[in-house]
């Protein structure tokens, strides 16, 4: 169960402001994913590595089976390809997030079973966007 997210295409110049950006659902990450995690993100997978930079605000980024840690503004974590984490914004928080391929996404429950979005999300009391806006 794979899911590739649409990106925006961005400017050829390495970056942009954060007012000119156009916030989507990308399916199926929970709707709160427009703007930050508000309510915590399920543990999950990503095929492609995962490198997060937080632009704003505070989070917690937790590998499974290991300790959580604390990332602030100017924090940066790599998430290696198809290990399980799960990362929270401790108060509203901007990330940027790049992946060296497609991104993905693959929720899974305590045994590391892979789940629906929908069973995942809901956990969270969240819910899994079903379409790009």
């Amino acid at each position: 169960m794979a899911t590739v997210a649409q990106a925006q295409e961005m400017p050829a110049q390495s970056g942009t402001n954060m007012a000119a950006m156009k916030f989507v659902n990308i399916p199926p990450l929970p709707t709160c994913a427009r703007a930050a995690v508000a309510s915590g993100d399920p543990w999950h997978w990503h095929t492609p590595n995962e490198h997060v930079m937080i632009v704003s605000g505070a989070a917690t980024l937790q590998m499974k089976d290991a300790k959580a840690i604390s990332l602030q503004a100017g924090a940066f974590a790599l998430m290696p390809s198809h290990h399980v984490h799960q990362f929270r914004c401790l108060r509203t928080c901007a990330l940027y997030i790049y992946s060296d391929v497609a991104f993905d996404i693959h929720y899974v429950d305590k045994q590391g079973n892979e789940i629906s979005p929908a069973d995942a999300t809901k956990a969270v009391k969240e819910k899994a966007a079903t379409e790009m806006k």
